[in-house]
Formats: structure tokens, sequence, C-alpha cells
């Protein structure tokens, strides 16, 4: 039977995207190729614990939750993560999965919405980016971009034009590094362009800090 590396399996709040706010299990894998120079989740780079589909899908039944978010790391890291994927669709959950777009989304169950973040260039992993994820995209999907400067936005408003990404996916989410940049900077470029995407802040980080497990 498939097994994953899971870092930790937990219920709290969506802190972003499109289920911002409704309660909603986690399940993060283990292990990433990324080194984004924000990240939040380095304790899920390495460790965890092997757990078969089934036993993740017992735990994740006993929250009883109407949406799954499978993340990580980088989730799609490990290829059992697309058979977990179409196992929690099957049981009847809106499940979505958070990934760095830096690996193939090809074959993900089409009923995931998949939240894709292009890695601006401030990441300092941008050149990971894969655009050939970008035509697979569908519309309930989402593209966040994690902006760390004004240079990023300048980056990240170019790829949104470029790319079509707005009639392309559902939302196009841009966030301010935590941190970083000040949030309400953020907020008034994406007002003074008139700039069609959706500002976010991390509800998790205002509630709970980096706390893993919230």
């Amino acid at each position: 039977m498939s097994q994953l590396r899971i870092t930790e399996i937990f219920y709290s709040l969506q802190g972003e995207a499109r289920t911002i706010g409704l309660p909603t299990v986690f399940v993060r894998l283990t292990g990433c190729p990324l080194r984004c120079q924000y990240c939040d989740t380095a304790y899920a780079f390495s460790g965890g614990e092997m757990r078969s589909i089934s036993e993740i899908l017992d735990e994740v039944a006993r929250y009883s939750p109407k949406y799954i978010t499978v993340t990580g790391g980088e989730p799609l890291a490990q290829p059992a993560c697309r058979v977990l994927l179409t196992e929690l669709c099957d049981a009847g959950y809106d499940v979505s999965l958070e990934t760095s777009g830096a690996l193939d989304i090809r074959g993900i169950d089409p009923r995931v919405s998949i939240v894709l973040d292009l890695k601006t260039p401030d990441s300092a992993e941008s050149h990971r980016n894969l655009m050939d994820n970008i035509p697979l995209l569908k519309s309930r999907d989402q593209v966040k971009f994690v902006i760390c400067s004004r240079q990023d936005y300048q980056w990240a408003r170019m790829k949104v034009d470029e790319l079509g990404l707005t009639e392309r996916v559902g939302d196009v989410l841009f966030s301010p590094s935590f941190q970083q940049i000040k949030a309400a900077d953020l907020a008034d470029w994406i007002v003074e362009d008139r700039l069609p995407v959706r500002f976010q802040l991390q509800l998790h980080k205002l509630l709970w800090s980096d706390e893993p497990g919230r």
C-alpha cells in the first residue's frame, strides 16, 4: 500500500487562498527541494513519519471536515501524493493542494483546487518555476505570489499580464512576505494600479505567528 512521509496532520483555520477563515484539516508532507529565503516551514524539510494512505484517511475523518489542504514542504516531491489527493476527493472532501510550482502538476485529480506559488525573484528560487505548468491550470485553481519588494511586485504584475492569469484561473493572490514589506504598501500598489488580483494576509500568522500545527 502507498505510504507518505508526514510531518503533521492538524485541524485549524485556513490562513490564505479562497477558503481563508474556514475550518480545514491540513496534511503536511515532509520534504522540499526548494529553499525560499522566507520559508516558514523549514521544520518540514526532514523527519516526519511514514504513514499509509489508509491511516491518513482515518485520521482526517476523525475531524469530520469539509475542507482538506495538502501542503508541505513540497507535497509533490512524494509521488504518492497524487494517490492521496484522489482518495481524499473520493471520500467527498473539498481538496486543495499547495505547491511551489517547481514540480509537474500533470496528472493531478481535476477535482483538486491547485494553489500554485509562482516564485518571485527575491524568493531566491524563481529559476525553479516550471512554466509548463501554466497551461495545465484550471478555472478553479489559484496562483499565489509572495511579494518581498517593490521589484517583486513589478515582476509579479508583469507575469499576471504576460500569462493571462486572471483569465486562466479563479484567483490570483498577492501576499506580502512576512516582515519584509509593509502590507499597506502592497495594498496601495494594487489599488493604485487597479490590478485585478486578491490581496491577502496570512491569517494564521496574525493569530498564531509561526507556531507549527496552527
